[in-house]
């Protein structure tokens, strides 16, 4: 009759997991500090990821990573850590993608005649007419694109920021 011992995961699968996890800790460095205050961590690995910002060499920095790695093999579940980062990456694809169709709109609206201004405002009906025609206008005779008009189109497209 056979033991039940449990089988230890392989070397190499042990390395793999220790990699990934000091590259979540590279991620946590170098995210801003706002962010970092968001992200349920526990006090020694806060000051971990603080120290390792103000490392200026290489060498340091990477041995300050390692130890950061080191605890993050300590926390039993990563899972709020990664789901923490998960979310900021899905805030910054949103905040693109905003971004790219307030221009696109801007593009179309400089480019084009009144059937992009009035496809645009059937789309957004709260716009002010008036002061989007001005502003294309003012886009048009200037040579590279115009800042108010990307600026009205944003409050307009996405009232919250």
């Amino acid at each position: 009759m056979q033991d039940s011992v449990p089988l230890e995961d392989s070397k190499s699968k042990r390395k793999r997991q220790m990699i990934a996890l000091q590259k979540l800790g590279e991620l946590l460095v170098e995210l801003p500090a706002a962010q970092l205050s968001q992200i349920p961590l526990d006090n020694v690995l806060k000051e971990a990821i603080i120290a390792a910002r103000s490392f200026p060499s290489h060498g340091a920095k990477r041995r300050q990573l390692q130890y950061i790695g080191r605890l993050m093999r300590e926390i039993e579940d990563i899972s709020p850590i990664q789901s923490a980062l998960d979310k900021f990456a899905l805030k910054s694809q949103q905040s693109k993608a905003q971004f790219h169709k307030i221009e696109r709109w801007r593009d179309k609206l400089i480019a084009e005649d009144d059937a992009a201004l009035q496809e645009f405002l059937s789309q957004f009906p709260d716009a002010d007419r008036q002061q989007l025609r001005q502003l294309i206008r003012n886009a048009k005779k200037q040579e590279q694109p115009n800042k108010d008009l990307f600026r009205f189109l944003k409050t307009v497209i996405d009232p919250e920021t």
